[in-house]
């Protein structure tokens, strides 16, 4: 049972109460009642005797805990493509960008390097990044591409391996996000569907972009997904 919080700064909150919800089957209820919560001698939280529940009371007490729920209003950077209670998806526009390797074909080895613009999105079901033709922040029907990087699954999943990732899943996290992919070191191909396509494959195309071979980066590479954008947001990339 959780102990009680104390109530030493504004935003701490401290257990109040209970509702107890009574019915003939798991997930039917029919009656509730209201309960204080008050600490014993211990200090541990104890639920006390209670007092019917009825409707109005109960819908103010549901209304009260929703609202809370809510997302709190933050300023939302042109970067960011959407937001939802499981998922936050964002954009790099193409760019210079430092990478680090670590593997037995390539060495350690690190160089700033063309990007691709990129979509990254959080969520409860892991980190992911995409690829993008366009220079242009994307757009619904904007086509996604296989991400050209190692440590990278399919469907655009990101191997966090030994990586330091955000706890949270917010705008305000985004670069920690980001840096958790780009100060990575690369050290594998993960096995899967293609990542790009170069003539003399992965290993010789980031051989030749450590070597400083692309002053661009070299779109006709891109793989293509049978995805958008919008496939994305809505959780339905094909599998």
């Amino acid at each position: 049972m959780a102990s009680i919080l104390t109530a030493s700064r504004s935003h701490d909150v401290v257990l109040q109460g209970a509702i107890l919800l009574y019915g003939t089957a798991p997930g039917s209820f029919s009656y509730a009642t209201a309960h204080r919560v008050e600490p014993d001698d211990s200090g541990r939280p104890v639920i006390g005797a209670g007092v019917p529940l009825n409707r109005m009371a109960l819908i103010h007490a549901v209304r009260e805990v929703a609202q809370n729920a809510l997302p709190k209003g933050e300023f939302l950077p042109a970067s960011v493509l959407s937001i939802s209670p499981s998922a936050v998806t964002w954009w790099c526009p193409p760019a210079m960008r430092r990478v680090f390797f670590s593997c037995k074909e390539l060495g350690k080895r690190t160089a700033v390097v063309p990007h691709p613009g990129l979509v990254f999105q959080a969520s409860h079901a892991g980190f992911a990044v995409f690829a993008l033709q366009g220079d242009d922040r994307p757009v619904p029907d904007s086509a996604l591409f296989e991400p050209p990087y190692f440590n990278t699954w399919d469907h655009g999943k990101i191997c966090i391996g030994s990586a330091h990732v955000p706890k949270q899943i917010d705008v305000a996290s985004i670069d920690g996000w980001e840096a958790s992919f780009f100060k990575s070191a690369f050290t594998h191909p993960n096995h899967g569907g293609k990542r790009l396509a170069y003539e003399r494959g992965e290993y010789a195309f980031w051989q030749d972009m450590l070597d400083g071979q692309f002053t661009d980066y070299p779109k006709q590479v891109l793989v293509p997904m049978q995805n958008t954008l919008a496939d994305l947001i809505a959780g339905k990339l094909e599998k």
